[in-house]
């Protein structure tokens, strides 16, 4: 039996509320808090959004580079999807490495 994917909703406003509560998420597992949180916003996000996370992200004192259990920080995941360079260039806006 296959599912329905979940559609995309184009245009749909991602008030500075919205965006926050990417802030909220908690991994299942031992995955470091803050690496999950930055994935679920990269792939959540819109490019426009995700700068405005990043920027709650950082004034909460959160680590942009904190690191998925193999060692890599998002920003090395991140520059391995050619398709997506924009997201790159606002990581390293926030300090990323």
């Amino acid at each position: 039996m296959s599912t329905k994917d979940k559609e995309k909703v184009i245009g749909e406003d991602l008030d500075s509320t919205k965006v926050a509560r990417f802030l909220e998420m908690q991994p299942y597992g031992d995955e470091n808090v803050d690496f999950h949180v930055l994935v679920k916003a990269y792939r959540g996000l819109p490019a426009e959004a995700f700068e405005r996370f990043l920027q709650l992200f950082k004034d909460s004192g959160r680590d942009i580079n904190a690191k998925d259990s193999k060692g890599r920080t998002l920003l090395q995941l991140v520059q391995e999807n050619v398709r997506h360079p924009e997201y790159v260039n606002i990581l390293k806006q926030f300090g990323a490495e």
